[in-house]
């Protein structure tokens, strides 16, 4: 009988949140899950009233158009110069999606194959790396140490004739560094140096403590080399929803939409609609956001640093990255912490090699669980 699946799923180890599932669903008792990145607060209800206006209209139940309605772009466009101070022609610099996931993906398939490289920071998102391996390049590891405020020690990286693509991400998940502005011109510099493309995962920019996380575009010539992503999954609590966009250069988005019309659709119209009214009037549900994550995380890594762990308190996202308190095997320790004080978290190692001896901790548990947690690791330490 011939082999089931093809030879490219043997590149890719399981999906790190998938196994994450099946060992919460294997443990008994009452479980305080910071594991996956999923906002506990539901959607805000104006954005919601402004997806049923919109599911109500016939014009919306058709077939979308691949690159997402002009309204919806001029939204996004209009929100990117509103927020980043960068102008975008909407007709040719952005492009919904169905959550920046999709469309990092596709963009990876378009740009990069066997005889291609795609630098991809260490640790990261995992499908930077799957989708790498997927479109069959050769993902080369930008390690993110804390000695280097775990920011891609761009001089370390080995540019070759092959290298196609790098991929970043900041404010970074899982480390919740943030990136400033003379780490994007050096990599816009390098870019245009060694002919390489350059892209950005914005998600978290709304997500922020301290200063205002800066855009990529905003370096002058990145756009000649790279393009952003954004979501409104973590923004305006609509993962769910499936709901982003990609910004910058025109061509890789072309290469984009090329394989999107071949494998999917435009978001549904309704819920991009509903987008509109966000990217319009979210300003107030972002800050709340911050007000609420803030909270959770002074809770976390004050009771964190209370127990002895050596945990940075993040400047943006909703993550803690935090060193593990004893031994250097993430996942012997991400299973201890189920089996013993019924925590889940994820394991650093899971997310990249440079990830081992960390735990991520998401920060979408209500203060009275956190304080829970904080008890039960000083109660049976």
């Amino acid at each position: 009988m011939k082999e089931l699946s093809a030879r490219r799923l043997g590149t890719v180890a399981p999906y790190l949140f998938a196994d994450l599932d099946i060992l919460k669903a294997r443990t008994p008792g009452d479980a305080i899950d910071f594991g996956v990145g999923d906002p506990d607060q539901p959607t805000p209800k104006p954005i919601v009233r402004a997806m049923n206006r919109a599911l109500a209209n016939p014009a919306n139940h058709h077939y979308p158009t691949y690159p997402g309605m002009l309204s919806a772009r001029i939204a996004a466009a209009e929100w990117y110069q509103r927020r980043f101070h960068v102008r975008l022609n909407p007709e040719t610099e952005v492009c919904m999606l169905l959550g920046s996931k999709e469309g990092i993906a596709h963009l990876v398939w378009a740009l990069a194959g066997p005889a291609d490289t795609v630098a991809v920071p260490d640790p990261s998102y995992m499908i930077y790396k799957h989708q790498t391996l997927f479109a069959g390049a050769r993902p080369l590891l930008m390690p993110l140490r804390a000695e280097n405020d775990f920011l891609v020690d761009l001089s370390s990286v080995k540019f070759g004739p092959r290298l196609k693509l790098m991929l970043l991400n900041y404010p970074n998940n899982p480390t919740a560094a943030v990136a400033p502005r003379d780490f994007y011109a050096e990599a816009v510099r390098l870019a245009h140096r060694h002919d390489f493309y350059l892209v950005n995962d914005n998600v978290y920019s709304e997500l922020y403590f301290g200063p205002r996380p800066a855009s990529l575009l905003e370096i002058p010539h990145a756009r000649e080399r790279a393009v952003e992503f954004h979501s409104l999954s973590k923004t305006y609590n609509m993962t769910g929803w499936r709901i982003g966009f990609v910004v910058g250069n025109a061509r890789m988005i072309q290469a984009l939409l090329k394989i999107k019309q071949n494998t999917d659709s435009g978001p549904f119209q309704a819920i991009q609609e509903a987008a509109i009214y966000a990217l319009k009037h979210g300003d107030r549900f972002a800050e709340a956001n911050r007000r609420l994550y803030r909270t959770r995380r002074d809770v976390l890594v004050a009771g964190l640093q209370r127990l002895g762990w050596k945990v940075r308190k993040p400047e943006a996202t909703f993550y803690v990255w935090a060193r593990i308190p004893r031994g250097n095997d993430s996942y012997a320790f991400t299973r201890e912490l189920l089996r013993c004080h019924q925590i889940l978290v994820t394991p650093g190692s899971g997310m990249g090699p440079s990830g081992e001896g960390y735990v991520r901790f998401a920060l979408t548990v209500p203060v009275p669980r956190i304080r829970e947690a904080i008890r039960r690791l000083g109660t049976r330490q």
